[in-house]
């Protein structure tokens, strides 16, 4: 049996488990409404239960509030897009998301409040899988993994690496390694009924399956057209990890991570994996939050 992600998927509360504020702040944030009016809303449905001396809300009223609270058009869509995350958890199938894309496009911020909103607490990363296999395997007999996604050509042979292009077929080697743990990570997932968010440059589309039975698969790519808003990433991580991750590297590869990008991106394109541009955080958020309720829609007309 899967895992469930929630309590009570519109969180409105039962004898059981009354109504909680938060919790319906969050649900709210998750159907794409502000942090600040989510609060609102769900302190004026508070307001509301207290009045009548209620314990649980009734989606209608609450679709009332909303449209005075948020107003018309927003209050109806949030609603909406609450009753489709309902349907979403009745479906009792885990969540498999895939979120792709190519180093500093932002994945990892985006793949861990995509996982909160939809209250998923497993969250990985291929690099996190990278790493690990680091631990298993000397460079000697695995060199592709012990450098970096834009570094791995240097593992090639010197006459391959004069053939080919060793930026791409580094990164391509490395990838095939690192796919074999990920794929792992989706095994064991599917086996106990788990919903997991996978993000990495790894997750290259037509590299994995795009067909999982027993659960909702969900795949996109990150992305950042404009290049100083990319580089702009790369200062930000650096502030956050107080320069663990050194920016100049990143500067100075800047091209060729780009040029890794392109690739990524024109494979999306290929296999019809969904682009997400990323330069503003939210709406890519949102952007894969819609995709998640589309993959459900789909497996729900579906007869099983």
């Amino acid at each position: 049996m899967p895992e469930r992600r929630h309590i009570d998927p519109l969180h409105l509360g039962t004898d059981e488990h009354p109504y909680s504020k938060g919790l319906m702040a969050r649900a709210l944030m998750r159907a794409g409404v502000g942090v600040e009016r989510a609060y609102e809303l769900a302190r004026r449905i508070e307001q509301d239960l207290g009045a009548r001396g209620e314990r649980t809300a009734n989606i209608d009223r609450i679709q009332e509030l909303a449209a005075d609270v948020l107003g018309e058009p927003e209050g109806g869509l949030a609603i909406g897009r609450l009753r489709r995350y309902q349907d979403l958890d009745e479906l009792d199938l885990p969540l498999i998301i895939l979120i792709g894309g190519a180093t500093g496009t932002g994945k990892s911020t985006v793949a861990a409040e995509v996982a909160y909103r939809l209250g998923i607490t497993r969250v990985t990363s291929t690099d996190f899988v990278r790493q690990t296999m680091r631990a298993l395997f000397t460079p000697e007999f695995l060199p592709a993994i012990h450098y970096s996604s834009f570094d791995a050509g240097r593992a090639l042979p010197t006459m391959q690496e004069e053939e080919v292009d060793p930026l791409l077929h580094g990164f391509l080697e490395q990838t095939r390694h690192v796919l074999i743990g990920v794929q792992a990570a989706i095994d064991r997932s599917l086996e106990e009924g788990w919903s997991i968010v996978i993000e990495g440059v790894h997750l290259v589309p037509g590299m994995l399956p795009r067909l999982i039975e027993g659960a909702v698969l969900v795949e996109c790519v990150i992305t950042i057209k404009n290049e100083e808003t990319h580089a702009g990433h790369f200062w930000i991580r650096d502030v956050a990890s107080e320069g663990v991750r050194p920016l100049d590297k990143y500067l100075e590869r800047l091209g060729d991570i780009r040029y890794l990008q392109d690739y990524i991106v024109e494979r999306a394109q290929v296999e019809g994996i969904p682009r997400i541009e990323n330069a503003e955080r939210e709406k890519a958020i949102g952007a894969v939050m819609e995709l998640v309720l589309a993959a459900a829609d789909r497996v729900e007309k579906v007869p099983r």
